[in-house]
């Protein structure tokens, strides 16, 4: 697994310090004051040959003179020592280190690569190099050189970034927040945000995690980590670099995207990770997730002295898609009775400026009362009549009480105290009551939590393998491609897009290719007999963009005009691009429909999310109108509805005025097989339809371009290779029988399976719940049961087994890889009432088959020995037993697949 011995670095019970100097304004010392500063309760130990003592801290001359092991190395030697050092380290049985020291270089043969192959040796994880270090509150441990350690909290923080890092520190010592961890990750030679999004999820201390990207590393391990994070915990990114991508000179629109910060946005989205645009938001969002829970809805009351600002925060509210609270007729009357006659009547609650401690409490207790909203933010502008500080602490008397009464189920209650001094915002911070400067900066905050919320839901969905509603002809595809690719093309030709277009059942114009302009006329003669008129368009390789050579004609009604028309095109085309393989004019029948919306579709290669889907308005002005969005395959109807309304353009498809509604779901259909033709055949570099003409008939394809190459697997496992994201794996589904003609139906995992995971660890003793988790389980919590449901079947897997006959789950199996896609770590339960009936030896040769398939070169698992029949079992299966050498009690078994 990726959080393997990560709980013993980052909450060591043991920490050694090599290469710390006495000099002054070094990176030794400074980490060395602030382990001491922090106070480590384990033990701790500093190993420098050249001094007997650092800062009265005795010191010895290598790791083997400590009188304990160390679970952590701290390293600031130098960058030739390092890989000694870990080699050291993992012989006396270090469970990882902590390099801080920058130079290490990259790539085979570096210092990197010998630290790194000596630590695998071992098993050892290892944080950094060039990195910050790690600052954990909780267990007083700060093994980094920033300035402050922050107070302990429930934020985690990884940052790619030590400044980042230490900037946050500084701020949130301001703001009273506090943090769960805060690690820098430098160069991640091995620990990696991914594995650090894996270890803050099941962390119970961690109630949000903030990230600082510059890259992504392993798009496809990101992805995994961060949907199985965002969907227990909120997730928010800044990430630098918007500009420095910019579009790539590509052969087609949607190849120029790839590369673009824009696909960073797809993938975030698709994460279910909040983005925002800069560390200021990033500290608000922080400021809200810290200490609020999400609502269940996006409306906002709002409770003022001021209307102005009132006004201002409705105004903003609408902008980012929440909704400003209705007050219920009944609250309206209470308000009546406690406020002046001159309060505002409606939402914003302006309570007039003259409103003290008593008018702020009335109101607010009835706002929290009314069922009419989902949050309350309360705002003061400080006036000469009433003692601002004397309101916020009525206010958070008013919301503690309220706290008190309702639990985990209260509203949020936000607030802003415009111009107030620093003891306001401690005071309402201490409350837990997140506090912003400004009434933007409040709104955002609640928009933060109210998307939260929708990523959680959006994440719940998961794509089918292959969508229902079609069957394409994947092989006649396949072997269109694979026609191109032996010609040494790079081009599919007019009748090659067609074909391949028509085999995924998307409608094109009937298209011709003509080698001249009298075959030009005797194509254009069958489609005017069909009451058609014609276009002509350029066909050759190496002009991709037909127009700049006007290589376009439209409206031909007459074979004389075809002739003349396919001259003066080849024409302008040799004259303009002497130096391009012309082929000849490609005979298309003019698509007429007059209130059809132009549309562009397609797909391309990103260098690190693999294949993006693109849609957005077409035409020849692409370009210029920009408005387009992005989105990680798979789709199903829903993605695509969703990546369709992220669009201006998406509002044309209604209906207005004389213009009849667009065919529901004909593009978003079209968008589902693009999709999916792009999981088939990973040949497809670059595909184009632009335009697309869309309305109430349905949508076609009236020009396409698509560019081939050799398929590249960018990402580990089963699956399509091009893919940041898996689909479900519905291949996987089977029917099974086992003892006594007992019937069961196999599956991954989804994430509604939640209410029958419950319900099967129902029917499952506290003594086989030991066996399984290693120690007493009373309860298991939504954050628990989501950890084992919503899966991304990339490095994690599960199977339920269901009983046919009563559609309860009976058994559920999984295994998770390492992070490197080497080995699989597996774990078995069953009902403990159907027990000895065969079925957990069915389920365990699935999961083998299933690791072997994936690539896996083992399996294995950690069983206690009075578990004799499962390790009977794993005997049976071939898998190697042997006791754990460092727990007493446990047995490792591991088995070795033949691939």
């Amino acid at each position: 697994m990726s959080i393997y011995r990560l709980k013993n670095v980052l909450s060591p019970r043991s920490v050694a310090l090599v290469g710390a100097s006495p000099r002054r304004a070094s990176v030794g010392r400074a980490i060395l004051g602030n382990i001491r500063k922090a106070k480590f309760p384990g033990d701790f130990g500093l190993v420098n040959p050249r001094y007997a003592e650092i800062d009265g801290v005795p010191t010895v001359g290598s790791l083997d003179k400590l009188p304990f092991v160390p679970e952590l190395v701290v390293i600031t030697a130098p960058a030739t020592a390092i890989a000694g050092i870990i080699d050291e380290a993992g012989r006396m049985g270090a469970a990882g280190a902590l390099i801080v020291t920058a130079g290490l270089g990259h790539g085979a043969g570096s210092l990197a690569d010998a630290a790194q192959r000596a630590a695998h040796k071992y098993g050892m994880r290892l944080i950094g190099p060039n990195c910050l270090g790690v600052m954990m509150p909780g267990g007083n441990l700060d093994a980094s050189f920033a300035a402050n350690m922050p107070r302990s909290g429930n934020l985690a923080l990884i940052s790619q970034s030590g400044a980042i890092a230490t900037g946050m520190v500084d701020w949130a010592a301001q703001r009273a927040v506090g943090f769960s961890g805060i690690i820098s990750i430098g160069d991640q030679l091995d620990v990696d945000i991914a594995d650090l999004l894996d270890y803050f999820a099941m962390d119970g201390k961690t109630r949000a995690i903030l990230l600082y990207v510059e890259a992504i590393k392993d798009a496809s391990k990101f992805m995994s980590a961060a949907r199985a994070a965002a969907r227990i915990k909120p997730v928010v990114v800044v990430k630098s670099g918007r500009m420095e991508q910019g579009a790539k000179a590509a052969a087609t629109h949607t190849g120029a995207l790839a590369g673009s910060d824009a696909v960073y946005d797809a993938a975030f989205r698709r994460a279910g990770i909040l983005r925002v645009s800069d560390l200021r938001e990033l500290f608000d969002c922080a400021e809200t997730l810290g200490r609020l829970e999400s609502p269940p809805g996006k409306r906002l009351a709002i409770l003022t002295n001021g209307g102005g600002i009132g006004v201002l925060a409705v105004d903003r509210l609408a902008d980012l898609g929440g909704i400003s609270a209705a007050i219920s007729p009944e609250t309206i009357q209470e308000l009546d009775a406690v406020l002046p006659p001159t309060w505002s009547g409606s939402n914003p609650v302006d309570i007039v400026g003259d409103a003290g401690p008593e008018r702020y409490a009335a109101a607010l207790e009835l706002l929290l009362a009314d069922a009419s909203n989902d949050a309350v933010l309360v705002m003061n502008v400080q006036t000469a009549i009433a003692s601002a500080d004397d309101i916020a602490a009525t206010v958070t008397a008013v919301v503690g009480k309220y706290r008190e009464k309702h639990g985990r189920s209260a509203k949020p209650v936000l607030a802003v105290w415009v111009g107030a001094h620093q003891t306001i915002g401690d005071l309402l911070s201490g409350a837990g009551i997140p506090n912003y400067p400004t009434e933007d900066d409040a709104v955002r905050g609640f928009m933060h939590l109210v998307k939260h919320r929708e990523v959680v839901t959006a994440l719940a969905q998961v794509p089918p393998a292959m969508p229902g509603e079609f069957a394409p002809n994947s092989e006649v595809a396949r072997g269109i491609v694979a026609s191109a690719l032996a010609d040494d093309r790079r081009w599919l030709d007019p009748i090659e897009v067609r074909r391949l277009l028509e085999a995924y059942d998307i409608a094109m114009v009937p298209t011709y290719a003509a080698a001249d302009a009298e075959q030009a006329v005797a194509y254009a003669s069958e489609i005017f007999a069909q009451g058609a008129t014609v276009v002509l368009k350029i066909m050759s390789r190496d002009i991709v963009h037909k127009s700049d050579v006007g290589g376009v004609v439209l409206n031909l009604t007459s074979p004389e005009g075809v002739r003349d028309a396919a001259a003066a095109i080849l024409s302008r085309a040799r004259a303009l691009r002497p130096e391009a393989r012309i082929a000849g004019v490609i005979v298309q029948a003019m698509a007429v429909r007059l209130k059809a919306r132009e549309l562009i579709l397609g797909f391309a290669d990103d260098p690190t999310f693999g294949t993006v889907i693109v849609f957005g308005r077409g035409g020849i002005a692409v370009e210029i109108i920009n408005d387009k969005a992005l989105a990680l395959p798979p789709l199903d109807l829903q993605l695509a509805r969703d990546l369709i309304e992220r669009t201006r353009v998406s509002r044309l498809l209604g209906a207005y005025r004389d213009v009849p509604a667009v065919k529901p779901d004909a593009v978003a259909m079209v968008l589902v097989k693009l999709a999916q033709m792009a999981a088939d055949i990973p040949e497809i570099r670059e595909l184009d339809i632009n335009p697309l003409l869309a309305d109430e008939a349905g949508a076609l394809a009236v020009d396409a371009r698509v560019v081939v190459g050799t398929a590249e697997r960018k990402f580990k496992g089963s699956g399509p290779g091009n893919f940041a994201v898996r689909a479900y794996p519905s291949q996987w589904q089977r029917h099974i029988e086992v003892k006594d003609g007992w019937r069961i139906f196999v599956r991954p995992i989804r994430p509604e399976d939640e209410p029958l995971i419950h319900e099967f660890l129902r029917h499952v003793t506290s003594h086989d719940l030991r066996l399984r988790f290693f120690a007493p389980m009373k309860e298991f919590s939504h954050e628990f049961i989501a950890r084992l449901t919503q899966l991304d079947y990339a490095r994690a897997m599960a199977f339920v087994a269901v009983d046919e006959s009563t559609d309860e789950v009976v058994g559920v199996v999984r295994v998770h890889s390492d992070s490197i896609y080497e080995s699989g770590e597996y774990a078995i339960l069953l009902r403990s009432d159907l027990k000895g009936r065969g079925l957990g030896w069915a389920l365990m040769q699935l999961i083998i088959e299933y690791a072997r398939s994936e690539g896996l070169k083992v399996i294995a698992g950690d069983v206690l020995q009075e578990n004799t029949v499962m390790l009977g079992m794993c005997r049976d299966l071939g898998f190697e037993v042997k006791a754990d050498p460092h727990e007493h009690g446990i047995c490792n078994v591991k088995l070795k697949l033949r691939i």
